[in-house]
């Protein structure tokens, strides 16, 4: 079983008009995909679940459009609220929060507080996240420390970049599943996945529920995960560095 799953949650807008509805009725019924797969995940003791829920890139959708995933967002933390402290979850964001709503960032910050000693799972949700600008501030960061002389050019390796990203706290995933069928990772988790093992389904985000998500986990265990080593290595027990 996966210790990570991360998820990009894609087509919530095509599942609804393909239907004859608003984008805003997919993303409404993508919530309760929401539901499911953090269920699951908590059932199977899943240990870290990465939501790809909003991008920095989605500002520059409609406004209506905007406007109302960030309602969504607010009643999904306060709704979900009782039933994370009930089983244990702790809940995490990554992204800029500064650009959410005032009311939503509140909401978050008082979920965030409540659930920070729970230890069962950690379900991290990416709002306004980009990869891209996480390298960025990533680079940043250490480049002050280089210029304070708190550590030279010399001592940046990977361990020093890793703890300096967004992601610092938790493990890399080691399954990254993208729904809707698209082929690409738009952003998300550039650093975080060279070894993570990718499941792209056709299903889309509204559809994806308890058996989608399990047949994804069966086709990560179907997985030979080498990280640069031999078949022959493995079988002859060679220790992974990872």
């Amino acid at each position: 079983m996966p210790r990570h799953v991360a998820i990009i949650m894609d087509g919530n807008g095509r599942w609804a008009l393909s239907r004859g509805k608003s984008r805003i009725a997919g993303h409404r019924r993508g919530t309760g995909s929401v539901r499911a797969v953090v269920e699951m995940s908590r059932k199977l003791g899943i240990q870290f679940l990465t939501l790809f829920a909003f991008s920095a890139e989605n500002w520059l959708r409609p406004e209506e459009e905007v406007r109302a995933l960030m309602e969504l967002l607010r009643r999904y933390l306060v709704s979900e609220r009782p039933k994370m402290m009930r089983y244990g979850i702790r809940l995490l964001s990554i992204g800029d929060k500064d650009r959410l709503p005032k009311n939503v960032r509140r909401v978050l910050d008082r979920t965030i507080g409540v659930t920070r000693h729970n230890q069962r799972m950690t379900v991290v949700l990416a709002l306004s996240y980009s990869g891209r600008n996480d390298l960025v501030k990533t680079i940043k960061a250490i480049a002050e420390k280089v210029k304070e002389g708190v550590c030279g050019p010399e001592d940046i390796d990977e361990s020093l970049v890793t703890v300096h990203t967004e992601t610092a706290d938790f493990p890399d995933p080691d399954l990254l599943i993208r729904t809707s069928g698209e082929m690409r990772v738009s952003n998300f988790f550039l650093w975080q996945i060279p070894y993570t093992e990718l499941y792209i389904t056709p299903t889309l985000w509204p559809d994806f529920r308890e058996q989608e998500y399990l047949k994804a986990l069966l086709e990560f265990q179907r997985r030979n995960r080498r990280f640069g080593r031999t078949d022959e290595q493995l079988r002859h027990g060679a220790v992974l560095v990872h």
